[in-house]
């Protein structure tokens, strides 16, 4: 049951969904805090979310709607959408040969950036890909599990795939040229789609992600991929191609923070949360901000409290 207002929502979060709520939350790069007789607090710009000891999940503020229906419903409270049953009881519909674009690393504070753009042929692919078990990366719990399905997406796409990965160095040093996440993540969305087009000329649709202006990833591509036609849409991991990139760019960034972790000489772990304290203070005692940044994205306020900095306040945000 729940209590929903356009600003405020309120249910019973049954328990066993308790990490995937704070994992979809340090996903997004909420920031946690203690509240009094609750599990935690986590707040991103005008919003918050309360999970109480009782269970009771409050969700308050003008992101309250977009929470629910893009983070709440689909990465916390449901199961993967794609199941053989389903595909059955589906009403078939046209299919279009497209690729699909998701990325991997963004609200990770070590590690790469990870881009991927993945391409469907057929139908009988796209039924492959299902009956592998793909579906969004983040419903995926279990890092061996999501290996494992993308070593199988690997083989029914036969290739058909391409990933750009953007090691933190090479992040760091763009993100000071950029000064944007935003349009960091569409030249790599760009980059990768370019790269598939190499292998797949007769990619003529897309699906991306939408993070942003549409402009941006249109903006980034070059001239063979501003003939593709590209839709960019929210909760666009339910497209099969879409989810199978998202699968492959994650397995990618993990990839890459395992090859990081024995460079370290210390686990190097996921998220943008607390976790990340320790090894990144070694890492900056080691070597100073430099050295962190061989391992880390360095904009992160994580850093700061690595190096023992007080950061800068956090800019307000104002309605022009």
């Amino acid at each position: 049951m729940s209590d929903q207002t356009a600003n405020m929502c309120v249910i019973m979060l049954p328990p066993e969904r308790n990490d995937a709520l704070r994992s979809a939350l340090e996903t997004h790069c909420w920031t946690f805090s203690d509240h009094q007789y609750a599990r935690f607090k986590a707040t991103k710009e005008k919003t918050s979310v309360i999970l109480y000891n009782s269970g009771k999940l409050v969700i308050q503020g003008k992101g309250t709607k977009d929470f629910v229906e893009f983070v709440l419903e689909p990465e916390v409270l449901c199961s993967c959408p794609f199941t053989g049953a389903e595909l059955e009881e589906k009403p078939e519909q046209p299919f279009i040969a497209h690729a699909g674009m998701d990325e991997s690393g963004k609200g990770d504070f070590f590690g790469p950036l990870v881009a991927c753009a993945a391409f469907i042929p057929d139908k009988a692919t796209e039924n492959a890909l299902i009956q592998a078990g793909v579906c969004d990366c983040k419903l995926i719990k279990s890092d061996t599990k999501l290996r494992a399905i993308a070593t199988k997406i690997a083989t029914i796409l036969k290739g058909k795939f391409a990933i750009v990965s953007i090691g933190p160095e090479a992040y760091n040093r763009m993100y000071q040229s950029f000064r944007s996440i935003n349009t960091l993540l569409a030249w790599a969305h760009a980059r990768a789609l370019e790269n598939l087009l190499e292998k797949v000329p007769e990619c003529t649709e897309a699906i991306a992600d939408k993070f942003g202006d549409d402009a941006l990833i249109c903006n980034a591509l070059g001239e063979r991929g501003k003939k593709v036609h590209l839709v960019q849409r929210v909760k666009a991991e339910s497209d099969m191609a879409v989810a199978a990139a998202s699968i492959l760019a994650r397995a990618g960034f993990l990839r890459k923070l395992d090859e990081l972790s024995e460079a370290a000489g210390v686990i190097l772990p996921k998220g943008g949360g607390d976790q990340t304290d320790e090894p990144a203070s070694r890492l900056a005692v080691a070597g100073g901000r430099e050295h962190l940044g061989k391992f880390a994205k360095l904009h992160f306020r994580n850093t700061y409290k690595a190096l023992g900095i007080e950061p800068p306040p956090k800019p307000v945000w104002q309605k022009h």
